[in-house]
């Protein structure tokens, strides 16, 4: 796929961020009706996953705060069979969760066969978050990008096809959308003065991610870099390898249980 190779990180490639244009759109101008041709064989495809039942899709969306995961997953997901799809928002660890191993609650969140599972968040932030913030050691969060490597490998094994997603937007962007976060009474309620607090922090996520995204693309797994400032192509970007993914797959519909020639109603 032409739109892949712009933005995949190769396995063991080096990363910087600041060599990624966030306002890049690979030569495409806005075309919605080419956004909606591409929304439409998502959902077809979605439809025959979950039909076909042999394989599973898990979408994993990471960004810096105000990167646009929200606005992708209602924008690119539009449509699809909700029965089918199910959005997975991990937040802080509860109690619980902190008392098992940190990949613990999001084994359980992953997709069933037939289904689509997106992680807003993931377990990445378990070599991010943590790590901009030592709240643990690291010699703990280092080991995790080959615990995050040997779980994934081993979903693949059982048919699900994994899509790694960091949104990459610009820091002059984040401060447009966390100042339209203020200044509209209809999205406050998005805004948090921990936006500010870890604002403060950009160049350490930045070297986080940049790890992160280096030592976690893997054959089985890759990373896309996808350039985010512009909602239009962050999203059109994002169903173009979500549907070039399902396509991939060889999707059919199962054949009837029954003799359908042989089938009668009065």
């Amino acid at each position: 796929m032409d739109l892949a190779k712009h933005c995949i990180v190769k396995p063991d490639s080096k990363v910087r961020l600041k060599d990624r244009d966030p306002d890049d759109t690979f030569g495409k101008r806005r075309n919605d009706k080419a956004l909606e041709k591409t929304l439409e064989k998502l959902r077809r495809l979605q439809n025959l996953l979950y039909a076909d039942r042999r394989y599973a899709l898990l979408i994993v969306l990471q960004a810096l705060d105000a990167g646009g995961k929200d606005g992708t997953i209602s924008h690119v997901m539009s449509g699809v069979n909700p029965q089918g799809c199910q959005v997975t928002s991990f937040k802080q660890p509860n109690q619980e969760e902190l008392a098992h191993d940190f990949l613990w609650r999001v084994h359980k969140a992953t997709p069933a066969l037939g289904n689509i599972g997106i992680f807003n968040r993931s377990h990445y932030e378990d070599v991010l978050v943590v790590r901009v913030h030592k709240l643990v050691p690291k010699d703990v969060w280092h080991k995790r990008y080959q615990q995050i490597n040997d779980f994934e490998k081993m979903l693949t094994g059982q048919k699900v096809t994994i899509l790694k997603f960091f949104l990459h937007i610009s820091q002059d962007e984040q401060k447009r959308r966390l100042e339209a976060r203020i200044q509209d009474p209809t999205r406050n309620w998005k805004f948090s003065m921990a936006d500010i607090e870890e604002r403060r922090h950009w160049d350490d996520y930045v070297k986080a991610y940049e790890d992160a995204l280096r030592k976690c693309s893997t054959d089985w797994a890759p990373w896309y870099i996808i350039p985010a400032n512009d909602k239009w192509f962050r999203n059109y970007l994002v169903a173009e390898l979500v549907v070039h993914a399902l396509d991939q797959m060889g999707l059919k519909y199962p054949r009837p249980t029954v003799d359908i020639s042989k089938v009668t109603l009065e």
